[in-house]
């Protein structure tokens, strides 16, 4: 029931980077509005995560996880119907908040069921074929996008979401939630949940529009309402994310903070290359999409062995191991133009693959094996955020770089001097983000004895 939706949400994901040059020249929209494509995606899935994450805890993972395999269906079809580029917008915030629901319950769903000393190897399974999906996504995406348009990037998850609910509701039986959190549903902290769900559309809006007056002014209110958030959890009885485990848990609060740092660096490679293949070196999408599968192929194959090692060595010394490889391949990406050679870019792509593999399956293992059993949704949630949160960073720092290199106007071929520019300065920076998790990742502690 998890794997498969695991596969969709990411084949889905990373088909529509793919489909981006396509749906730019259909619906004529400028460099801006397309980032916002994938962009409100993500701010949909940050703002919403962690609200899910503990309402899983308290009404049931399955049942979460069922309204947002409805919900996906719905969205999608709606994001396949859109006449305007705003309209998709839209239909992309809306399925960034049933994705939220998933992303809340997928790992924790897995770690109900699955003990200890099996918990690594099971979430290295379903990181695999979440990164399967990612390796896939190009490809089919690209073929689907030559054969029937940017819309079937949308369409062909659909069948296979209808698959999940028919799966769960016939063969999977099982409820899990923290029976002693269901009396306290009425008295969720709400206004914390509003709060942090418009700070983050603040902040998403202000840096995507600077260098503007107004930008300075949403940022503003966006850090703001962060730090009103933080003082509002504090004190309610029934927060939404209990911020103790950042505070008193160094091995919950390194291993996400290292999550966020690795998601900031390297979720927009695929974006930034599919723009680099399909614009500087002038190749067909589904010529790009096969180029694209290397990174995400990579991880799909570390992943599983990654996670069954953290089953025996501590997570840390493997993430740690990624995390470094990470930066090599970043910094070998910063350094390629339009003059770059093709084993070039698969080396790097290779190399930041093999780190971001050996990284991810272990850091989740070290998170959810870092809390009790009756925190797994809210767990799962904040390793979630932390990952959406990540990812929506990274999507702000390319808008942002396009926006002040490029600006708010179609790529023609006599801008792709600053597209180039863009990519390069793109690169630079997700490296020098990536540092910082070197020392997180070493310094979380353990979650065994060595």
């Amino acid at each position: 029931m998890v794997l498969i939706n695991a596969l969709t949400t990411p084949l889905m994901l990373s088909s529509v980077n793919v489909a981006l040059p396509s749906i730019a020249m259909d619906l004529r929209i400028n460099a801006v509005l397309l980032s916002w494509i994938p962009m409100a995606y993500l701010m949909a899935s940050a703002m919403f995560v962690l609200f899910f994450g503990r309402l899983a805890d308290m009404l049931g993972r399955k049942k979460i996880f069922l309204i947002g395999t409805f919900s996906a269906i719905i969205t999608s079809l709606g994001a396949a119907l859109s006449p305007t580029g705003e309209i998709l917008v839209l239909f992309r915030f809306l399925q960034g908040v049933s994705a939220a629901m998933l992303y809340a319950t997928q790992v924790a769903i897995i770690s109900s069921v699955f003990p200890p000393p099996k918990r690594g190897g099971a979430i290295g399974l379903m990181v695999s074929v979440l990164y399967f999906g990612l390796a896939a996504g190009p490809l089919i995406g690209g073929i689907l996008i030559e054969k029937f348009g940017w819309q079937a990037c949308f369409l062909f998850q659909i069948p296979l979401a209808f698959f999940v609910i028919v799966l769960a509701l016939t063969r999977v039986p099982d409820e899990w939630a923290d029976q002693d959190a269901v009396h306290s549903i009425i008295d969720l902290d709400l206004k914390g949940a509003m709060i942090y769900g418009l700070a983050i559309v603040a902040l998403a809006i202000g840096v995507s529009a600077l260098p503007s007056l107004g930008s300075m002014v949403s940022i503003l209110i966006g850090i703001l309402g962060l730090w009103l958030f933080v003082r509002i959890e504090n004190n309610a009885p029934h927060p939404i994310i209990d911020l103790s485990l950042f505070t008193e848990n160094r091995v919950f609060s390194h291993s996400c903070l290292a999550s966020f740092l690795m998601y900031t660096a390297t979720f927009a490679n695929v974006v930034l290359v599919s723009l680099y293949l399909q614009y500087l070196k002038g190749y067909p999408a589904s010529t790009a999409g096969v180029i694209m599968m290397t990174q995400p192929l990579v991880m799909a194959i570390l992943s599983p062995i990654a996670g069954r090692l953290s089953d025996r060595i501590e997570p840390r010394l493997l993430a740690s191991l990624g995390v470094c490889l990470t930066v090599i391949g970043l910094v070998l990406l910063a350094s390629m133009d339009s003059r770059s050679s093709y084993p070039t870019l698969i080396a790097a792509l290779i190399i930041t693959g093999t780190g971001f593999g050996l990284f991810s399956s272990p850091n989740t293992n070290a998170i959810m094996g870092s809390v009790e059993k009756s925190r797994y949704g809210l767990a799962a949630g904040a390793n979630a955020a932390m990952r959406v949160v990540g990812q929506l960073t990274s999507m702000i720092m390319v808008t942002l770089i396009m926006s002040l290199l490029i600006g708010p106007v179609e790529i023609t071929p006599d801008r792709y001097d600053q597209l180039s520019k863009a990519i390069r300065l793109s690169f630079l920076i997700a490296a020098l983000i990536s540092i910082p998790g070197i020392w997180f990742s070493l310094n979380r502690g353990r979650i065994r004895e060595e």
